[in-house]
């Protein structure tokens, strides 16, 4: 993997952690994500 594909990667992986933190409980309950779940979910691959 270059440095750019994984500095994509990396950011892709921020701004989904990002944008899953300003959710509310009831939100992410609908979603069916947990507030300590957020780090696992956005390291899945197509987030």
């Amino acid at each position: 993997m270059n440095i750019r594909n994984a500095y994509k990667n990396w950011r892709d992986y921020r701004n989904t952690v990002n944008e899953l933190s300003r959710m509310s409980e009831r939100e992410l309950n609908d979603l069916g994500i947990s507030r300590g779940d957020i780090p696992f979910v956005a390291r899945r691959p197509g987030n």
